[in-house]
């Protein structure tokens, strides 16, 4: 029997809701996925909210769907769902099947370990940014001043070269690669399996690199 897909798309705001600006993109990835997995799409949902919000009335119209039409969830971009850890557990708690087509073999585990992560990222950008108006305004900074960093201390100068190299190893490519990295190492598999996987899911090294089992190594000791 031939599945049924529940396809969601969702724009960050209201203007590229209008245009269609990346509802295009996530379609044709849709498409693609059927092309080559096959299955029937019955029909089309679209939110058009900001990526901190929870509030997606057509999301919850599209698991209701899918419930009655026994079909799957089928997202373009698992970045697309939310990066609020709480709201992607919901979508988890709904028991409804899901399928993300940049990442097929995603599953509720590796997309929940992702989830908090990506809060996680959330918190700590949020941080870093009142941390450096804080610097700022120690140094006689003048908020909205363009010309700034030319009245930073040299240890402040030294301050922002490490929270670059912190947001290097903080990199979304790492954190997304790591989380589904690590629950392959606690199934048991060597650092070239991992690796292995990680390629056949197109993940990349931050440098757009294929994964090799050193890489994969220094990954598991970050996380």
């Amino acid at each position: 029997m031939e599945k049924k897909y529940v396809a969601y798309y969702r724009v960050s705001t209201q203007r590229q809701g209008i245009s269609g600006l990346g509802l295009n993109a996530q379609r044709k990835d849709v498409g693609t996925f059927l092309s080559i997995h096959g299955g029937e799409l019955v029909t089309e949902y679209q939110d058009i909210e900001s990526g901190k919000k929870n509030d997606r009335p057509n999301l919850i119209r599209a698991i209701d769907d899918c419930e009655k039409q026994n079909a799957i969830l089928l997202i373009a971009k698992l970045d697309r769902l939310s990066r609020n850890a709480p709201f992607i557990l919901t979508l988890q708690d709904s028991k409804v099947n899901f399928v993300c087509c940049d990442m097929p073999d995603a599953n509720s585990m590796t997309i929940g370990i992702m989830a908090i992560l990506a809060q996680d990222e959330r918190k700590r950008t949020s941080q870093r940014t009142r941390s450096a108006l804080d610097i700022k305004k120690s140094n006689g900074v003048k908020l909205g001043n363009p010309r700034w960093e030319e009245a930073l201390t040299h240890d402040v100068q030294k301050k922002g070269a490490m929270a670059n190299r912190l947001k290097s190893i903080n990199h979304p490519a790492n954190k997304k690669a790591a989380a589904f990295a690590l629950v392959l190492r606690k199934n048991g598999l060597t650092l070239q399996e991992i690796a292995d996987e990680l390629n056949k899911n197109e993940f990349r090294t931050p440098k757009g690199c294929p994964w090799i089992p050193s890489s994969v190594g220094r990954l598991l000791n970050r996380a």
